[in-house]
């Protein structure tokens, strides 16, 4: 098939969070499997990178688009001299628009993602090649169907709109419609979507794409309920049957230990002793002192509230008083979560790290020295980092909500059964029940092992991940 995609991020290029890893992921998975899969992203200020080259391509109403070319030294991952089994990878000129970051915070966000969506109705036929279906992800390019709607096209090509976030939803006054070129779409837009002098992008592309899917099957339910639907639940349960739950894959090549560049040691669940080396090496790393048989909790995350890091602050103190557990945190966000945090480690210094911002090094180790792996979320569409932790031998603590709830079980030692520890309720309470749990299998080695196996044995890849896109572009074909 030929799949067009259209993203405002692609990893390794543009990249703020989860998005940019499972499109490409996505991306590379369909294209290993015979798929002609191109992506369309727009080109920020620091687009090209230096090592990658890019050509003029094709004018679209949205403007020029240019085709990445492959890199000098490293490996392919689109362009003109991509190799076989790749995808292609457009970039869309924005011109006054490029300058900045990945997302101003303002009305040109809305421009930029206009102009996108204008490009990717436009590039194929400019390049004589019709996809099979246009799949759009999150409100950046949730316009797509509707723009597609105003070339007044007797044979539209499908729309699919994956949410990996209803958080964000790209509200804006409806004046940008007329600022940036727009005002066509205003007929197609449904009337709830375009009401009280703003335009909701992501509801009016709900409104209007040909199927809806989110990163996992528990998000897929949770989103039609008001507690997690972020107001956008009438439109879901106005058509149940168009929504579909996909969990997000995991590219092993990058995040396993087997072969880890990031690693100085490797090994895999045959063999995990070197991971004993690799703990030692991270609290040196992180200014712990060394102490091989006190559990290690690590944390890898944006400091958010959704993401339950207020949780990890106030359970901490508890964890620290009345157990041997020690912790290492990465990550960047709330100003008021990463204050508290960096008190607790200077309270703590042999106990406690915490290190500001993000480092892909530094993660990598976490997630390969760390015994356990904090993931408390409020609410998780699908998460990573759960599955990144499994396949290091690092048993994930989560709250059973999304992904989370989809990917890990809670651990029984009497069976042997579970890869994980799992608790209901988004408080201290549960938390500390969660970790509590998990400390007294470390304190338990052949339960423990056992527990490793399990985690190590989790299959994620994108390979299982891509069948159920296939089947649904498939669903859509005319």
């Amino acid at each position: 098939m030929n799949v067009l995609m259209i993203s405002a991020e692609l990893a390794p290029f543009a990249k703020t969070g989860g998005l940019a890893d499972a499109v490409t992921g996505l991306s590379d998975a369909l294209a290993a499997r015979g798929h002609d899969v191109r992506v369309l992203l727009p080109k920020y200020e620091h687009l090209p990178p230096t090592d990658l080259d890019a050509k003029p391509l094709a004018t679209t109403a949205g403007g020029l688009v240019l085709e990445l070319g492959a890199p000098r030294g490293r490996r392919a991952r689109g362009g003109g001299e991509r190799k076989a089994g790749t995808p292609t990878v457009y970039l869309l000129d924005l011109e006054e628009l490029t300058p900045g970051p990945i997302y101003y915070g303002d009305d040109r966000d809305a421009g930029r993602f206009i102009r996108l969506a204008a490009a990717a109705v436009d590039l194929p036929a400019t390049l004589d090649w019709r996809p099979d279906v246009l799949h759009c992800h999150d409100w950046h390019s949730a316009l797509v169907p509707l723009t597609q709607r105003t070339r007044a096209r007797a044979d539209p090509v499908p729309t699919v709109l994956t949410l990996h976030n209803i958080g964000y939803q790209g509200l804006f006054g409806d004046a940008v419609l007329t600022l940036y070129g727009a005002d066509a779409i205003r007929a197609f837009v449904a009337p709830d979507a375009l009401a009280g002098g703003t335009i909701n992008f992501l509801r009016a592309g709900l409104r209007a794409a040909d199927a809806v899917t989110t990163v996992s099957p528990t998000y897929a339910h949770e989103i039609r309920t008001p507690a997690f639907g972020m107001g956008l639940e009438d439109v879901l349960n106005a058509r149940p049957d168009d929504v579909v739950g996909i969990l997000n894959g995991v590219d092993y090549d990058v995040w396993g230990p087997q072969k880890d560049p990031f690693l100085d040691f490797h090994y895999d669940a045959t063999n995990v002793t070197p991971k004993s080396s690799l703990k030692a090496a991270l609290a040196e790393r992180v200014g712990l002192p060394p102490d091989p048989t006190s559990p290690l909790l690590g944390v890898v995350s944006r400091l958010t509230s959704q993401k339950g890091i207020d949780l990890i602050a106030a359970a901490l103190p508890e964890i620290l008083a009345t157990t041997r557990g020690r912790f290492v945190c990465l990550g960047s966000g709330d100003a008021i979560l990463a204050t508290g945090l960096r008190a607790l480690a200077d309270a703590n210094p042999q106990r406690v790290a915490f290190v500001e911002g993000y480092d892909e090094g530094l993660a990598h180790s976490i997630f390969a020295g760390a015994d356990i792996a904090l993931v408390p979320s409020r609410y998780e569409p699908c998460g990573l980092t759960q599955m990144y932790a499994l396949r290091y031998g690092t048993i994930p603590v989560v709250r059973a909500t999304g992904g989370l709830a989809d990917t890990i079980q809670h651990f029984d030692p009497a069976t042997g059964v579970g890869n994980g520890s799992v608790f209901r309720d988004a408080d201290i309470g549960g938390l500390l029940w969660g970790i509590r749990s998990a400390l007294a299998w470390f304190d338990d080695p052949p339960a423990w092992a056992r527990l490793i196996a399990n985690a190590m044995a989790a299959d994620f890849s994108w390979r299982k991940q891509a069948e159920p896109y296939e089947a649904l572009y498939r669903s859509l074909a005319p």
